[in-house]
């Protein structure tokens, strides 16, 4: 069963960031313009994690006011500890909110982007009561090292010193509930020493060497190595080649929208003037056009799949009929907000990306008219381009949007220029 649940520890106080980051928890650091909690959240929820379980301490209350005004539409939870209990006892804590049997656990300081999908595989395969993600590291010394046999169980623990090569603990765990409730542990305790260092023995921990991007905000040097790293470069229109990929919101975007309603049926769908053609130049552009579409109607039953299902197969014969091309449409039906593909959570985009391995986050844009698109962009890890047919009015420069144009037709002239 996939796993869908994650703990984020983010109740560390930052000491040795406080000159860099005065009377902030060190998660909410900000880098490259959010705090760095951001860059772990939407991590995860690139990887498959739908609800979230927080463990706050310092200062709970100023990521608690972040989240509500930013992940508003996101399910999840937060447990505060009323006193450091070590990060043993706050997994501990935590892990009374979570409803599944095993959970992915992470630092909220730490950003290494591990294959989930390959942690949980071993950690079946191996039936491990916790799997590691690890790090493979030349030249450290701020980190102890961590052994395995050929079957990938961890045979030991090393104290930190010197290490010409080697695999450190990267913060990332699968962790298996009942067994960690088993353990009977203290309320006030260390994971790394109480947990994992005395359960070797039993072979009890697996551990995945993983080559993901890694960083630990912990020390000044690599909080500013970390500004570098998350920043994008500004998007530049006469880069995009066939390596790219375009996201685009359909209502509003492709074709006209009915605003306070639904487009209920092909009677009903009206293309913006000329879009059909615009398709051919957009797949001369682009590797792959795919469309993202929130799709509340059939959810409340005004109107029924199949109902979306001719209006998709009408927009896309008739763009094929103008010489172009969509590569795949996705649709969220679902009536919460919480729910993990309905934007501008980003689920429809990790969809996207497993369906179609080649695409490159880095390399993609989301075009669409309304903020949740460009957030949907921003959480998934895209650019964004704003088209204003619908919100004229909307206030800029705005955190969520790279570029604005009136239309479609306007972003694709533009790309045609370059």
């Amino acid at each position: 069963m996939k796993i869908r649940e994650a703990i984020i520890l983010a109740g560390g106080l930052g000491t040795r960031l406080r000159d860099a980051v005065p009377d902030l928890p060190k998660c909410m650091a900000p880098v490259a313009g959010r705090p760095f909690l951001f860059h772990v959240i939407n991590y995860l929820r690139m990887q498959g994690i739908e609800r979230f379980i927080f463990s706050l301490g310092y200062k709970h209350e100023v990521i608690e006011a972040w989240l509500a005004d930013q992940f508003e539409r996101m399910d999840y939870t937060c447990v505060v500890e009323d006193e450091p209990l070590g990060t043993g006892g706050a997994i501990s804590l935590a892990l009374e909110k979570v409803k599944g049997e095993n959970a992915v656990v992470t630092n909220g300081d730490t950003l290494f982007k591990a294959a989930i999908s390959e942690l949980e595989a071993l950690h079946a395969a191996t039936k491990a009561c916790c799997t590691l993600a690890l790090r493979p590291m030349e030249n450290f010394d701020r980190y102890g090292a961590v052994e395995t046999d050929a079957n990938y169980i961890v045979t030991a623990f090393r104290e930190k010193q010197f290490y010409p090569r080697g695999l450190i603990n990267g913060g990332v765990y699968v962790l298996d509930k009942a067994w960690m409730e088993s353990l009977a542990l203290p309320s006030k305790c260390s994971f790394e020493k109480d947990v994992l260092e005395k359960q070797v023995a039993a072979a009890a921990i697996a551990g995945l060497p993983q080559n993901g991007y890694f960083i630990d905000i912990g020390i000044p040097e690599d909080y500013n190595k970390a500004q570098t790293d998350l920043q994008r470069p500004s998007l530049d229109l006469a880069a995009v080649d066939q390596g790219w990929t375009l996201f685009l919101d359909r209502d509003g975007v492709i074709n006209e929208d009915k605003p306070g309603s639904y487009i209920f049926n092909t009677g009903e769908f009206v293309f913006m003037q000329g879009a059909p053609e615009l398709f051919k130049t957009l797949h001369e552009k682009f590797g792959r056009i795919i469309v993202v579409t929130n799709q509340r109607g059939v959810g409340r039953g005004l109107m029924t799949e199949e109902d979306l299902a001719a209006i998709h197969q009408t927009m896309a014969e008739q763009v094929q009929a103008a010489g172009g091309s969509i590569d795949a449409i996705y649709y969220c039906t679902a009536v919460r907000n919480e729910h993990p593909e309905r934007k501008p959570n980003p689920g429809m985009a990790a969809r996207a990306i497993h369906d179609f391995p080649a695409i490159d986050p880095a390399r993609s844009i989301m075009v669409g008219n309304n903020i949740s698109d460009m957030q949907f962009g921003r959480n998934a890890g895209l650019y964004t381009v704003f088209v204003r047919t619908t919100l004229p009015d909307t206030q800029l420069p705005h955190p969520d949007i790279d570029l604005v144009f009136d239309t479609l037709a306007g972003f694709t002239k533009a790309l045609s220029a370059r």
